[in-house]
């Protein structure tokens, strides 16, 4: 194989995925996974609608797996809170998934904020009427 080509597998690798143990579904969602120590099995992390939540998962996923010393997406955001009682696949995959739910709803949020018209409205939020309309007389009052 050439290097041109190996270059080019490369740098569609590095486009699809910005960031290490996530990949992104065909209908836009972003997963992440991460492989057990001495196993072929992978820990499911769960799917999310952004690639930051999903690295954020795989970052805690791979911290309580290898340790202090793992390569991170974000070095600087990994938060620490004491650690597992247990390091089995289904505690890691619960905290991983609580992280990222976090991260998911947070940038959501930040996101929603700032598009104009897309605030949520409550149910009994009702338009002001148009005061330089004439009314419309209602039925039976004629």
């Amino acid at each position: 194989m050439d290097s041109s080509c190996s270059s080019k597998r490369k740098q569609k690798q590095t486009d699809e995925r910005p960031y290490k143990g996530i990949r992104m579904r065909k209908w836009g969602k972003w997963v992440a996974e991460i492989r057990e120590p001495n196993k072929r099995s992978r820990i499911w992390l769960g799917s999310y609608s952004t690639p930051i939540a999903a690295a954020r998962a795989y970052d805690t996923a791979v911290y309580y797996l290898r340790g202090p010393t793992a390569p991170v997406n974000f070095p600087e955001l990994l938060a620490f809170d004491g650690g597992l009682d247990e390091l089995s696949a289904a505690a890691i995959r619960k905290k991983a998934t609580e992280v990222g739910a976090r991260v998911d709803a947070e940038t959501r949020c930040a996101r929603d904020r700032h598009v104009p018209g897309s605030e949520l409205k409550p149910d009994w939020f009702e338009e002001k009427p148009d005061l330089n309309k004439e009314p419309e007389p209602e039925p039976g009052f004629e």
